[in-house]
């Protein structure tokens, strides 16, 4: 793709920040945005006007986006009820487009994905930004030379006190709410799966086969409402259905294994616990730290605090991803410490190469089905559930 114009639909926090900081700061030409609020579409066009641009076509419905001939690449962060539905639309109208993430509300959505890319061959991009994290790049890098040696399992999650967005979810236009109120299940896998996925070379190689899932009950947003918005007659008479804490065992066709925990709704730090255990050595993303199969190491072990806790940035120098050397060198820019501008540039740097996306769909697809798979298991008690192979039995071929 020669000259890149881009379609932004969805301009809440996420977007607005996505927008300002990322994409218009790489001097991508923006033609059209679009929020179902008009207030927050008017804001974005303000946005593309004070980065030098000229004004963008302001719609409030994404199929007008979708249909201006000047938009050939659609860039999706709306509510994550409507990711799959709008970039289906867009995949069938042949424009290249990325979705920001959250988990699937069906395993059809993810089917549907995966059949509107083979047909038609759209560009397309999953906007996990964590799979760009300088930790889990590096941590990637030291399994591909063999220090972790054979990985055998992985830990992640998503651990955000989120309880004021949640509670004030009416009065800040946010679609959390009405998800912990109705839905209980792994609501948002895929900052921790990503990167474990990139790890343990599923889709390429390896793929994940089953899941378990259980949950707490849901206390911690019902005493937040009493304690802090004690006025809501509406909230603080509901019962919300989310669990305070979900975890999800994942068995994979090699054997590892795999533990995902959300955590958003009880305060704490924030945390996505990336961890990779493996037969030589571990990283822990908890503690910043890097423990070898080594004598150094080892005469440590009791002693570990003081040793280990916080060295993972001795190892940056040699084992740094490539990736992040050349940004490092570069300056870092643009936001979660770098992690979007790089996913971006990727994006933009595949469409004008023709090259493959290094989250396709079918790592969407395979990630995003955790959610309705995890939903279905805790209704069921922790039952274990089978997670389709969206590649069509290609992960054996995909080795990377």
């Amino acid at each position: 793709m020669k000259d890149i114009k881009v379609g932004f639909i969805g301009l809440g926090g996420r977007g607005q920040g996505l927008l300002g900081d990322v994409v218009l700061p790489q001097k991508e030409q923006v033609t059209a945005v679009c929020d179902a609020y008009e207030d927050r579409a008017r804001k974005g066009a303000e946005l593309v006007v004070n980065a030098g641009q000229a004004e963008p076509a302001v719609y409030i419905d994404y199929n007008d986006v979708i249909k201006d001939e000047n938009v050939n690449t659609i860039i999706v962060a709306t509510a994550w009820e409507s990711h799959v539905e709008i970039a289906l639309a867009a995949m069938y109208a042949g424009k290249a487009v990325a979705i920001e993430v959250g988990g699937a509300y069906e395993l059809k959505h993810c089917y549907d994905l995966v059949e509107a890319y083979e047909k038609t061959g759209t560009p397309f991009l999953f906007l996990e930004n964590c799979c760009f994290g300088r930790r889990e790049l590096m941590a990637l890098n030291m399994v591909k030379k063999g220090l972790f040696g054979e990985v055998v399992h992985c830990a992640g999650g998503y651990q955000h006190d989120l309880r004021y967005e949640i509670s004030f979810g009416k009065e800040n236009r946010h679609y959390r709410l009405r998800n912990y109120l109705s839905r209980n299940c792994e609501n948002y896998p895929t900052h921790d799966l990503g990167p474990i996925a990139k790890v343990l070379d599923i889709n390429h190689g390896n793929r994940m086969l089953t899941l378990s899932s259980t949950a707490s009950k849901a206390a911690g947003l019902r005493d937040y409402i009493k304690e802090n918005k004690s006025d809501d007659e509406f909230l603080k008479n509901q019962t919300f259905a989310q669990g305070d804490v979900v975890t999800t065992v994942i068995k994979c066709a090699r054997g590892e294994t795999i533990v995902l925990t959300l955590d958003t709704t009880l305060p704490r730090y924030y945390s996505r616990n990336f961890t990779v255990r493996g037969t030589k050595g571990m990283y822990e993303e908890v503690t910043d730290s890097v423990f070898l199969d080594r004598k150094e190491d080892i005469a440590h072990d009791f002693s570990w605090r003081a040793h280990c806790v916080g060295n993972a940035k001795d190892y940056e120098e040699e084992y740094d991803h490539p990736i992040w050397k050349k940004y490092i060198q570069e300056g870092i820019k643009g936001g979660h410490d770098g992690m979007d501008w790089l996913e971006f540039e990727a994006f933009f740097r595949c469409l004008r190469e023709d090259a493959p996306m290094p989250v396709d769909v079918y790592d969407a697809a395979s990630w995003m089905a955790v959610t309705a798979l995890s939903e279905i298991s805790i209704a069921k008690g922790g039952a274990v559930v089978e997670i389709p192979d969206f590649t069509g039995g290609k992960w054996h071929m995909n080795r990377v």
